[in-house]
């Protein structure tokens, strides 16, 4: 308890130190700076409220156990001083640094033919339609529509606050065990979609330090190696972070070789920081979708069961065409509190 203690002191004192600045006029000069402060005030308040619950209860369940008239409620102040306790913990769980923004979800028809094209658009369908109910923004940004129904991919933006913290849960492959309409003998098909789901990069912002730079000075130039001028108007730039080298020299003016080659080198830095972002959604997509192989499901809807597994957690209901219209709420609060459980375990 005097650890917990402990903790829930450093706690207070952040939130009031980051309700101090935010009073401070001169935060609100800076946009940035004040929407990070509100950012923080608001992930705090949930374990604060948590923390100032806990200590009261600690409190009367001191005052209880000192007074044989209060011996009654003893048992019941210790579960719930446990029961807060574990809330405190779970909110104080870092959070993920891309669960705020914005995502792209990428949905792919994975094993078993027109079905599985089929299948692909209904779980497109149904996240769009969760979306909707949590009140997100939908942009759809690619099609590709299946000969036999459905969609062989489909591509769609969710904007909104905490988008990815709520999508990224349903990445991965999801099965379906149902008769497709095409079958004749009423037997029951097995079929997947891929779902990828990565937060959306920021606008890449180029910011080039002079001290990175080494720019050497030099004459033109011509076929052979010839100079074609007197003076050192040829400029040679070295990013030295990134090795990147720009050469300059069509114009006459020194000023103006260097402002294209400065030009050129924002080009290059840009074009490698986007490769890089893109190399690291690819890779999250890689992690989610897998092969799409039947056997690597996160989920499998059984529809003569009217049947939803998650088996990720273990988690069941019968209620498939609610969850089909995007009621999955129910499923993104298991998954969250069970990644904050591992977390908590996780050593430090």
């Amino acid at each position: 308890m005097a650890r917990l203690e402990s903790i829930v002191e450093e706690l207070e004192r952040s939130y009031a130190e980051l309700q101090e600045r935010m009073g401070d006029p001169s935060v609100y000069a800076d946009r940035r700076e004040a929407a990070e402060l509100g950012r923080r005030l608001k992930d705090l308040e949930p374990a604060v409220s948590a923390a100032r619950a806990w200590r009261q209860v600690s409190n009367d369940l001191v005052d209880a156990q000192g007074d044989p008239e209060l011996a009654s409620i003893v048992d019941e102040l210790a579960d719930e001083a446990g029961r807060l306790e574990e809330v405190v913990k779970l909110a104080l769980v870092e959070r993920d640094p891309a669960d705020d923004k914005d995502v792209i979800v990428e949905v792919r028809q994975g094993v078993g033919g027109d079905e599985a094209a089929l299948w692909a658009e209904e779980i497109a369908r149904m996240l769009l339609r969760y979306a909707d109910r949590r009140g997100y923004r939908t942009e759809t940004l690619s099609a590709s529509e299946n000969d036999g129904g459905g969609v062989k991919e489909t591509v769609f933006a969710v904007k909104g606050d905490g988008a990815y913290s709520v999508f990224k849960w349903e990445g991965g492959t999801h099965r379906v065990q149902r008769v497709p309409s095409t079958e004749s003998q009423g037997r029951t098909h097995t079929s997947t979609a891929t779902v990828a789901v990565m937060p959306e990069a920021e606008e890449v912002e180029v910011a080039i330090e002079e001290k990175d730079l080494k720019i050497d000075v030099y004459r033109s130039t011509g076929p052979g190696g010839q100079s074609v001028n007197t003076t050192d108007s040829a400029v040679r730039i070295t990013h030295m972070p990134s090795g990147i080298v720009v050469s300059m020299q069509d114009e006459k003016s020194q000023l103006q070789n260097k402002q294209k080659a400065m030009r050129v080198l924002r080009a290059r830095l840009y074009e490698a920081e986007r490769a890089r972002q893109q190399a690291e959604l690819a890779a999250a997509r890689r992690s989610q979708v897998g092969t799409g192989e039947r056997a690597e499901k996160i989920r499998t809807y059984n529809f003569a069961e009217s049947r939803l597994t998650d088996h990720r957690i273990k988690h069941t209901v019968h209620r498939l065409e609610q969850i089909l219209d995007g009621d999955l709420q129910e499923f993104t609060d298991a998954l969250q509190a069970e990644d904050r459980r591992q977390a908590l375990e996780a050593p430090a």
